[in-house]
């Protein structure tokens, strides 16, 4: 069990490892709302990698984080995380328009 204080760090590792074994791979995130504790962790039960923080603005690089999973879990471990982002990049975004009634 290593914790890595990097995040670009953990999140190259943890990416590296999903890929070497999908499979077996797990992604867990842990919130101690008393200690104000953000903890996640990626293993795959031959290496363990963790990430501990408290700051409140690592919520948005965690929710990228969850993108990036989701992109390499649903397309496949080749799949290309270079386009992946957060919400803020899904709001900028133009809302497609759709033949619904005017309001």
């Amino acid at each position: 069990m290593v914790y890595i204080t990097s995040w670009d760090d953990f999140v190259e590792r943890s990416v590296q490892l999903f890929r070497a074994d999908p499979e077996k791979t797990r992604y867990v995130m842990k919130y101690r709302h008393s200690d104000g504790k953000l903890v996640l962790k990626v293993t795959d039960d031959k290496e363990c990698i963790k990430f501990k923080t408290d700051q409140a603005q690592d919520a948005k690089k965690m929710e990228k984080l969850n993108n990036i999973f989701f992109t390499l879990m649903s397309r496949g471990p080749d799949a290309d995380i270079s386009e992946v982002g957060g919400k803020e990049q899904m709001e900028a975004q133009a809302p497609k328009k759709g033949r619904g009634r005017k309001q």
